[in-house]
């Protein structure tokens, strides 16, 4: 089922007030049942753009943007895999094209990669569609929801603060002990690139068979950001010393940055299993939550915020917490990876086979797109050339795999109306 105009056009959201009201079903186009809709449950902050002074030109305006046509196959015979890493000037951090290697050589603009959970590979996509390993990263104990996890990548200039310059590929993984952060120097070539020797940046991260959170990026302030799933440890959530159930902020090589509003390096806590963050256009943190038995949550992530689990799951109103701007029930989200692509926020859903996309400022509900047509969805990149990217996880040892899978899907973007 596509969520195009006129299946967006009947979708009914309810705004929660207090304490969390019920959903109401929106229909779609051509179903014989109604879908239930995610509810919102806040209107985001306001944060305008920043005013232009005298001889200065508005910051332009971006319109939100949604799929448009049929997703085409990318890449096929994927294993597990977890995490997207396109890597362009602006994504990595650099002054200027190109991305470079540790040795100087420079790399194709939108350069990928991707993780497999259980192998502990770090793929490099090839420009026909074909898949070669670049490195696998040492220790990974796959097991349960843990293994190879986030990518995320920095590049660094010769007499940058983090080290040799270059592009750093990070990761985070499950280890027999902890999950735990490496970074790892890019080395090679366009269709030979590797991984050089891994240097710790962040461990001590609670493990677990579940719970394991695993997203890191590197937001617009330059730190990296990670998720962090409770690792079982329910109360541990709401204890600022632990680092499970949180969200993470840390300089490139691990350190406690200015700013942490704990002097740790805890930036929120009270998650559950985060697992997807990213940023807009007006430096809004975003991020997606797995809930329990009730609600999967959308949250706008602020430093010290405390977004209540385990006391609370979903909007409670309580004035100890901040609640979700959308939450869903477990069934129709389960919420991975995301991605902010003009001010759009999508989400990979694994149980609810779907992607979800929402524009905050536009006023409108959130919308379900391919509902059950690739089965379960790990994450979601921008892709190149206006295009959007996401994986299918059907051989995550959950799903139902299908023909080829895991996929690498590409759908074109067009400005919403």
């Amino acid at each position: 089922m596509r969520g195009d105009g006129r299946a967006r056009a009947l979708l009914v959201a309810v705004l929660l007030s207090g304490l969390c009201g019920g959903l109401c079903g929106g229909l779609l186009s051509g179903c014989t049942a109604p879908l239930p809709q995610p509810t919102a449950t806040s209107t985001p902050p306001a944060a305008p753009r920043p005013t232009a002074s005298a001889g200065e030109s508005a910051l332009p305006v971006v319109v939100p943007v949604q799929p448009i046509g049929e997703p085409s196959s990318v890449a096929t015979g994927l294993d597990a895999p977890w995490s997207i890493l396109r890597m362009t000037a602006a994504s990595v951090g650099a002054e200027a094209p190109p991305v470079t290697t540790a040795d100087g050589t420079a790399l194709p603009e939108e350069t990928t990669l991707i993780s497999e959970r259980d192998s502990g590979d770090v793929l490099e996509l090839l420009v026909d569609g074909s898949l070669r390993v670049t490195g696998t990263v040492a220790d990974v104990a796959p097991g349960g929801e843990g293994g190879l996890l986030g990518l995320a990548a920095r590049a660094e200039e010769a007499d940058g603060p983090a080290g040799s310059p270059g592009t750093w590929v990070y990761a985070y993984f499950t280890s027999e002990s902890d999950n735990r952060i490496v970074r790892m120097p890019l080395q090679g070539a366009a269709g030979s690139l590797a991984l050089g020797p891994a240097e710790l940046v962040a461990s001590g991260i609670p493990r677990a068979a579940n719970h394991d959170g695993g997203r890191i990026a590197f937001g617009p302030d330059g730190m990296l950001y990670a998720t962090t799933g409770d690792a079982g440890n329910r109360d541990g959530a709401q204890n600022p010393d632990y680092l499970g159930g949180k969200i993470l902020r840390m300089t490139p090589t691990g350190a406690v940055p200015a700013g942490n509003p704990f002097g740790t390096l805890v930036w929120s806590l009270g998650h559950r299993n985060p697992q997807g963050i990213g940023w807009d256009s007006r430096g809004r943190l975003w991020a997606a939550e797995f809930g329990q038995n009730t609600w999967d949550e959308l949250n706008q992530v602020t430093p010290g915020g405390n977004y209540g689990w385990p006391v609370v799951e979903g909007a409670a109103g309580d004035a100890r917490f901040l609640d979700p701007v959308l939450q869903w029930s477990t069934d129709e989200a389960s919420p991975s990876g995301l991605a902010v692509v003009d001010d759009t926020v999508f989400i990979a859903a694994l149980r609810g086979e779907r992607l979800w996309r929402w524009a905050p400022d536009s006023g409108q509900p959130a919308s379900p797109w391919f509902v059950g047509e690739f089965g379960r969805l790990r994450d979601v990149a921008a892709g190149p050339d206006g295009t959007l990217w996401f994986l299918s996880n059907n051989a995550d040892g959950r799903g139902s795999p299908r023909d080829g899978d895991d996929h690498l899907w590409q759908v074109a973007l067009e400005p919403a109306g």
